[in-house]
């Protein structure tokens, strides 16, 4: 049995978007069978769906109707979220400032080029698959310039971060 996390974009966060877990997995269980949720920034643990781009559009209008929230729901595997862990680049980052951009496609030729230009002193990017991965300055996701809206329009496809620790933590829940 293969376990997939799907992860959704920007719920629970500063009181908006409210998604509770609990009736998430209630909502979620008839569709994708044994589910369960780690923390409450949207990581739903699960069997691989036979056919993940439907899971992941139905999940979404699942999510539009009970809680009145369109969410993108990004989907990976076990092994795509072990190939992310051990490919990142930055292994002298901070663990707090390092962030995965788990993409749900394939980003835009000039995504890097456009994004390094917005880079302030001291971050990093590097786009390895379709995985964005950010190593933040000390200021944090507090002081970038790589807002939502610059990531959406530089990319050119919906992305979701998670740090490097719960990146970590649904590795070994999906195992």
């Amino acid at each position: 049995m293969t376990r997939s996390a799907l992860l959704l974009r920007a719920v629970n966060v500063s009181g908006r978007n409210l998604v509770p877990m609990a009736r998430l997995r209630e909502v979620l269980t008839p569709e994708l069978g044994e589910v369960s949720t780690y923390i409450a920034s949207g990581n739903i643990l699960c069997e691989q769906p036979d056919d993940p781009t439907a899971a992941r559009a139905r999940v979404r209008a699942l999510i539009a109707a009970e809680f009145g929230v369109d969410t993108p729901v990004i989907l990976r595997t076990h092994d795509a979220l072990a190939r992310a862990m051990e490919a990142h680049p930055f292994a002298d980052a901070s663990e707090k400032l390092l962030h995965a951009m788990f993409l749900e496609g394939p980003a835009s030729p000039e995504a890097v080029e456009t994004l390094e230009q917005r880079l302030v002193p001291g971050e990093r990017i590097s786009l390895i698959g379709e995985d964005l991965w950010i190593a933040y300055s000390e200021g944090g996701v507090h002081s970038t310039k790589l807002t939502k809206a610059v990531l959406d329009r530089a990319l050119g496809v919906a992305g979701t971060a998670r740090n490097l620790r719960t990146v970590r933590k649904l590795v070994e829940l999906t195992a």
